[in-house]
């Protein structure tokens, strides 16, 4: 069975990839790697011990969609191509609208033309807004996020009801993710980011490997244990995990499924940054900075909804995320090779 999965070389979408392999699907990969390296591939080839199709190329170019769908007999797509940095959002809406909202259109354009109506979309918690109720389920109603990254989020997940009302035999399945962090286990794949990381995990294991100086953590007065922001961390590899179930159990079920993938635990920014002293060895140097605009206090997922329908809950512990993402880090300090 082939899965199409666009942004397959990123880090969500390739550490997927590994375990649809593993599940016996055959991953077809599109990336124009934007935020990726192609030799991701390698690793995967590596790892899975199979090679992936790779498509080096943009979900908005047509053409190129309707080629892949003519050479495989595509039965699924993954759908995780997207910008996705809040703050860069809040400077480039353009360009996230673009990428974001019209790359999912075209994808579907694709996808109907091609008879394909499955589509599994990598969609965010932040499609909640600011709520005052912890945790986070799936019958609150969705909310006005704080920047276009969220707001592009909640336009697909609106576009892809939309089709699927007017559409029934479409299977439209909306997996929110809560923070991922952590790496393959190995430690030969996890977090590349270009640039400034703009997740907590991999810029504390920079700074742990030398590579900047310290973590700026902003506000120490939010009304939780220690001041710091608390938020719901999955291992990617659980996320992963969270695709496959979804792909297995949503199989021939036309309509839109909605589910939180989460831990259903709240982490503090200083946990986290404990548990990576831990997991390196060595004190993580910090400082605080004021809060920033839009950052919540505290939130993390009510994830019974997955375990129920889906039979999938996080295996993995917050000590787990920190030692794999030291393992990867450590051992490849500038990240995939180019």
């Amino acid at each position: 069975m082939s899965i199409l999965v666009t942004g397959g070389s990123g880090y969500i979408g390739s550490h997927t990839c590994l375990q649809l392999g593993a599940a016996g699907f055959n991953p077809v990969i599109l990336d124009n790697l934007s935020n990726s390296k192609a030799s991701v591939v390698d690793t995967l080839t590596r790892l899975g011990q199979v090679k992936p199709v790779f498509y080096h190329g943009d979900i908005r170019d047509k053409l190129l969609l309707a080629r892949i769908f003519a050479e495989h007999a595509i039965e699924a797509v993954i759908h995780f191509a997207g910008l996705k940095a809040v703050g860069e959002s809040v400077k480039k809406p353009v360009e996230y609208y673009d990428n974001n909202v019209y790359g999912t259109l075209a994808l579907v354009q694709a996808m109907r033309e091609a008879g394909v109506r499955q589509l599994i979309f990598s969609s965010s918690a932040t499609v909640y807004g600011d709520r005052p109720v912890i945790p986070y389920d799936e019958s609150l109603p969705t909310g006005r996020p704080s920047s276009p990254y969220g707001r592009s989020k909640l336009m697909v997940e609106q576009i892809l009801e939309d089709v699927q009302r007017a559409e029934p035999e479409w299977n439209m399945t909306l997996l929110r993710y809560f923070n991922p962090a952590g790496a393959h286990p190995s430690g030969d794949m996890g977090e590349d980011p270009q640039g400034i990381p703009n997740n907590l995990m991999p810029f504390i294991a920079q700074v742990a490997v030398g590579r900047r100086p310290t973590l700026a953590i902003f506000g120490n007065d939010f009304p939780t244990p220690d001041g710091t922001g608390v938020r719901d961390y999955i291992h990617v590899m659980d996320l992963a995990d969270g695709h496959v179930a979804a792909l297995k159990a949503l199989r021939n079920r036309p309509g839109t499924h909605i589910y939180n993938l989460g831990a259903g635990v709240g982490h503090s920014v200083l946990d986290v940054v404990k548990a990576f002293g831990k997991a390196s060895g060595k004190p993580v140097p910090y400082h605080f900075a004021p809060r920033r605009d839009g950052d919540l206090a505290a939130y993390w997922a009510a994830p019974e909804k997955a375990a129920r329908d889906l039979h999938w809950r996080v295996s993995r512990s917050l000590e787990e995320m920190a030692e794999d993402t030291w393992r990867w880090q450590s051992r490849h300090p500038n990240g995939y090779p180019d």
